[in-house]
């Protein structure tokens, strides 16, 4: 028999998070991001968004096939003196929630903020109306790495999903059983998990719900008899 002893100054091991944080986006710091958008275009990654951001700069997105996390490209100058470091972001359904998680951990994070197309820079407070994407806290490791939590509610359109939850499985099925209803009456003979089930891989997958549907009738038409 092996002796088991216990090392008192051993460190504890902390009790799992019950906030998820979903690593959403790792952010490049690029010199041309033209030119670089373009590269990332031509390897066959989805661009999901090219605009300007609330702080007045501009935010291309792109998307790698089959990838739960997204690129953004930042032009090299980006970050000024008194605007917080782009980091990389981490997605949470309650900001609240997940800022007093972290800090009941003992980490320093900032008060949540948004930004308004009035001011530049960051202002006090989430978002006024609630929004998905617009409101934020930030904190770094003793390193000095830094993360930006954003609060998403509800996805924009072909952004794809992972990790499902309870509230958005549901949401998808409701989509799914939608799309199906409108397609049964002109459908020839199946089972509607057959469609569902294309329907969901398929939204998880970044497509919007009208190429889901299509996925879903696709399976349907190849699974006839």
């Amino acid at each position: 028999m092996i002796a088991q002893t216990q090392d008192e100054h051993a460190t504890r091991i902390p009790a799992a998070a019950t906030v998820d944080l979903k690593l959403e986006v790792v952010v490049l710091s690029v010199s041309d991001i033209d030119r670089a958008k373009r590269f990332y275009q031509n390897l066959g990654w989805r661009l999901d968004a090219d605009l300007m951001s609330g702080d007045g700069s501009r935010v291309v997105q792109l998307t790698p096939p089959g990838s739960p996390c997204s690129i953004h490209l930042r032009q090299r100058n980006h970050d000024s003196p008194g605007r917080p470091s782009a980091g990389t972001w981490l997605i949470v359904s309650d900001i609240k929630a997940a800022r007093a998680e972290l800090i009941g951990r003992g980490v320093d994070v900032s008060d949540v903020f948004h930004f308004s197309p009035e001011q530049k820079g960051p202002v006090p407070g989430p978002d006024p109306q609630g929004g998905s994407y617009r409101s934020f806290a930030s904190f770094s490791d003793p390193d000095g790495n830094s993360w930006l939590l954003q609060e998403i509610k509800t996805r924009l359109p072909g952004r794809g999903l992972s990790n499902l939850d309870v509230p958005t499985l549901a949401e998808l099925l409701r989509e799914a059983e939608q799309h199906h209803g409108d397609y049964e009456p002109t459908a020839p003979k199946h089972h509607w998990s057959t469609f569902y089930s294309a329907y969901i891989v398929a939204r998880e997958n970044g497509k919007t719900p009208e190429d889901a549907a299509r996925q879903g009738v696709l399976q349907v038409e190849g699974a006839r008899p």
